[in-house]
């Protein structure tokens, strides 16, 4: 399935679309992106240097490597990317933590983008600091949505990366914190480490074990 301006055209005006990453590992913060470029300029990206974007998880981490730095880069794209703690997770639970990062990274863009509307994927979430409407499964449907996803999860691989030379023997950098054998392995041998979601079951008994 390609993504298109579909949703994008139907909410009119100045939109951003906004998608997360990193809901379901057990260690590493959970991240959101949201992305804007203006009408105009996105009908000739969909059509030209954005023609691959797609819903992070159809990508390789190669092509999603390359299509983040584009995006980036795009003049005219207004962008950001935001997180919640591991800590911030065990407090407010993973689905308010996931929404937290949403809206960071949303103000950041309403800041620079007066009048924005927000297009988010999955369910409706509230607080956002604008106007909103949810899409499920919009990161394979929608190219601002599709960006962000692209973003949301380059970036939280990169934590990931920093993770794993900050906790050597885990295997950050393969499993990216989910809940893997070899993962699950090593939470048992090693215990958890800092960056660990302890409300989280997994991690929850292998700190009781210790």
């Amino acid at each position: 399935m390609a993504v298109s301006l579909e949703y994008e055209t139907e909410l009119g005006g100045v939109v951003a679309g906004v998608d997360e990453a990193g809901r379901g590992p057990l260690a590493g913060g959970v991240f959101a992106a949201a992305v804007h470029v203006p009408p105009g300029l996105a009908s000739e990206l969909l059509a030209g240097a954005w023609s691959g974007v797609n819903d992070s998880k159809r990508l390789s981490e190669k092509r999603r490597e390359a299509l983040a730095g584009v995006i980036k880069s795009t003049p005219g794209c207004v962008w950001a990317v935001a997180s919640a703690s591991p800590a911030e997770i065990d407090r407010l639970n993973i689905l308010n933590a996931t929404h937290l990062a949403m809206r960071r990274a949303l103000e950041r863009v309403c800041e620079k983008v007066p009048g924005l509307c927000a297009l988010v994927d999955g369910l409706p979430v509230k607080g956002l600091p604008c106007p909103s409407r949810s899409l499920v499964k919009g990161d394979a449907k929608s190219l601002l949505v599709a960006a962000a996803s692209i973003l949301a999860k380059t970036s939280r691989d990169a934590d990931c990366m920093r993770l794993d030379a900050e906790y050597p023997g885990y295997g950050f950098a393969k499993h990216k914190g989910y809940p893997t054998k070899a993962h699950l392995a090593a939470l048992e041998k090693l215990g958890p480490t800092p960056e660990h979601r302890r409300s989280f079951g997994p991690v929850a008994q292998a700190t009781l074990g210790l």
